[in-house]
């Protein structure tokens, strides 16, 4: 699965939520489509849109199945959103989404691990992984990304140098 967004909201008082997205467009969601809410850590729980309509490219207003009132929107405000790898890889192909559980390689360092997570800053997006016991944080720019292979599931870094030592000191 994919993390997605992150339910901000509550709306309205018939229980649909407002889901901020890092897909990148609006013409993703689909109806019935599931969405698996992170209720507890690790515990996907999937839910189903009845409907929903586009704020703007980054959010949607989603009505979802079983929710009904505002009391159980709101318990789902803060929660993480995930959706199959499979429903979005023709809309999100080059998205560093799909990336989550990838090798990286760094040029000097070798293997660093798997990407566990990934998110999106104002200019840039970022890896999470674990490196000798210590979570780091990786730029997935141009400039240190020297190559992805999508079926081996395989990045190759160039890291800027110091970069890991902040991390493992």
């Amino acid at each position: 699965m994919i993390r997605i967004g992150k339910i901000v909201a509550a709306h309205g008082l018939q229980g649909a939520v407002i889901l901020t997205h890092i897909v990148g467009h609006s013409d993703w969601l689909k109806k019935e489509m599931p969405l698996f809410i992170e209720l507890n850590k690790g515990s996907y729980i999937p839910y189903f849109t009845e409907q929903f309509r586009a704020a703007n490219d980054e959010e949607y207003i989603v009505n979802l199945e079983e929710v009904t009132q505002v009391e159980q929107a709101k318990k789902l405000v803060g929660k993480q959103v995930y959706a199959q790898e499979n429903l979005l890889e023709h809309t999100a192909s080059d998205s560093p989404l799909l990336w989550i559980g990838f090798e990286v390689t760094d040029r000097k360092h070798g293997k660093l691990g798997k990407i566990d997570d990934v998110m999106l800053t104002a200019n840039q997006w970022l890896a999470q992984l674990t490196y000798k016991d210590a979570e780091v944080l990786i730029p997935l720019i141009e400039q240190t990304i020297e190559g992805i292979d999508l079926k081996k599931k395989k990045i190759a870094v160039n890291l800027p140098e110091g970069l890991l030592e902040v991390y493992t000191k």
